[in-house]
């Protein structure tokens, strides 16, 4: 059987995680932090020498789609899937692959987030090469990233006995999923080995992911088939707004990965980041002098160290500081400590809170 390869990108997101610059109407990968390119653009770039664009399919939010339709016009109109209402991973996947099996019946996708940061491109899709080739055997497979130290940002996954050799990559059984671990559980998942962060890609065959969905998450099945039945039909739109609020709002790895039997997982290594906070800024863009970062701005530093200078064209002059994040913006300057920066969500919530929605 031939197995045709698609590529769904997920280009969601509430845009917090990089408060103040990302915000609800601007997220993550809607930015421009790593050059000229936005992160959707330079997940898109990576792709194009595997897949074609039109088997490209973005998944996307109605407030944000027709900015991500402008910045990747290679990809047909036709194959950014817009959701009504954000309804997490578990749906915005099912939608995708209803999609797909329309298109094919051998289809298999692979399920990347819009806004990470990969340096090894070749590499990584190298990788995707392989886990292809252990999806058309039936698993649900996902990428998992050596952990170069204990981080308690990320979730971890735990391999089993090896399935064998796939384009010069090691594959293994997916033992379980771990959540997000407190700092001496981190330890512990680092020291055993046997341990990866999960980088929320996956990889698996249109049939058995709807196998999954069907099994572990009943009511997001029904509602799909409901919606499926409606595709291609002049009702379709109408289907779609009157469904799609009514999908439970699970993710992926809980609703379905953390329940599979036939998962496995592809240790990886090609310079991973998710980009969670500012602070991972620092360990990816190359530093200047003392160790600074400097973006958006011209900066005058005097003894000023270890410190990201996030700024909106005007000058930032720092004096005696070391280890700070600061971002200017229009109407926001944020100012905190690098090992605080993964707490920005904090401030985030509070301004929910008080109903300061101007800055959201």
């Amino acid at each position: 059987m031939a197995w045709e390869s698609y590529a769904v990108i997920l280009a969601g997101g509430s845009g917090t995680r990089l408060w103040p610059l990302s915000r609800q109407s601007r997220p993550k990968q809607m930015l421009r932090l790593l050059g000229e390119r936005t992160m959707f653009q330079l997940t898109v770039d990576r792709l194009l020498p595997l897949f074609r664009p039109k088997r490209i399919l973005v998944v996307t939010g109605h407030e944000h789609a027709e900015e991500l339709r402008r910045q990747a016009p290679e990809i047909p109109a036709d194959n950014f899937l817009v959701e009504p209402v954000g309804r997490n991973t578990a749906p915005a996947i099912g939608l995708a692959a209803l999609h797909l099996r329309r298109r094919s019946p051998q289809a298999i996708m692979a399920v990347l987030p819009a806004d990470h940061y990969i340096r090894d491109e070749a590499r990584f899709r190298a990788v995707l090469r392989a886990a292809l080739q252990v999806a058309e055997r039936g698993f649900l497979v996902t990428l998992g990233i050596r952990p170069t130290y204990p981080a308690t940002g990320f979730g971890y996954i735990e391999r089993g006995e090896p399935l064998g050799r796939f384009g010069g990559f090691m594959a293994y059984r997916v033992l379980a999923f771990r959540e997000k671990p407190d700092p001496a559980t981190a330890e512990r998942f680092v020291a055993s080995g046997r341990h990866a962060w999960n980088s929320g890609m996956f990889i698996w065959r249109v049939d058995r992911i709807l196998e999954e969905i069907a099994q572990a998450l009943p009511d997001l099945a029904a509602g799909l088939r409901e919606l499926e039945a409606a595709l291609g039909t002049p009702g379709e739109a109408a289907a779609l707004r009157r469904l799609w609020p009514q999908m439970p709002n699970i993710s992926i790895d809980y609703g379905v990965m953390e329940k599979a039997q036939e998962a496995a997982v592809i240790l990886a290594e090609f310079g991973w980041n998710d980009i969670g906070s500012w602070a991972a800024l620092l360990d990816i863009l190359a530093a200047g002098d003392q160790g600074n970062v400097v973006l958006g701005t011209e900066h005058l530093g005097l003894d000023t160290a270890g410190s990201l200078i996030f700024g909106n064209g005007r000058l930032v002059a720092t004096l005696g500081i070391q280890d700070l994040v600061i971002v200017d913006t229009e109407d926001v300057l944020l100012i905190c400590h690098r090992d605080r920066a993964q707490d920005v969500r904090l401030l985030v919530e509070q301004l929910k809170r008080e109903g300061r929605h101007e800055y959201l």
